[in-house]
């Protein structure tokens, strides 16, 4: 069976000092998948846009800031992920540099600028601890992974660099 994901993206934003991340700390719909979890920028990719103009359209609805140095830092693969069972496919960034001031969050929750010590200390997706340490390391290789789930949790992950 062809895979026919929803393409994504998530986008990780440093601050100028490349000390804290930027995360959207999902608060405000009990109702939403990822409720009381901290997650990176970024949704659906639409229809009439490409991956890179996606994120950027992302990071300034859900924080107001105006992405300006981004790096692809990987890819992943998340079937079986989304509401009833929909596969997702995201393209994962991480923004060096930007212009604006981060407003203090949207519809979906609240943004929180995380010390990049403390990033693992919030709650997240359990499964993003597997790659997200690869968002921020120096390897200038992207990474690619599979990470296929079953009823709202993680069955496995895999990844070539």
């Amino acid at each position: 069976m062809p895979l026919t994901p929803i393409i994504a993206t998530l986008a990780y934003v440093l601050s100028p000092d490349g000390g804290s991340v930027l995360l959207l700390h999902r608060d405000k719909r009990p109702d939403d998948i990822h409720y009381g979890k901290h997650v990176g920028l970024g949704g659906r990719v639409e229809r009439d846009e490409d991956v890179l103009t996606g994120v950027k359209r992302e990071v300034q609805e859900e924080s107001g800031l105006i992405a300006r140095e981004l790096s692809l830092r990987g890819t992943v693969s998340w079937p079986g992920f989304g509401k009833g069972g929909a596969d997702w496919f995201g393209f994962v960034f991480r923004v060096d540099a930007f212009d604006g001031i981060a407003h203090e969050g949207n519809h979906e929750g609240t943004l929180t600028w995380v010390p990049r010590e403390r990033l693992f200390e919030v709650p997240m997706w359990a499964s993003d601890r597997e790659w997200l340490p690869m968002v921020f390391d120096d390897d200038p290789r992207p990474f690619h992974g599979v990470m296929p789930y079953r009823d709202g949790e993680m069955l496995s992950w895999s990844y070539l660099r």
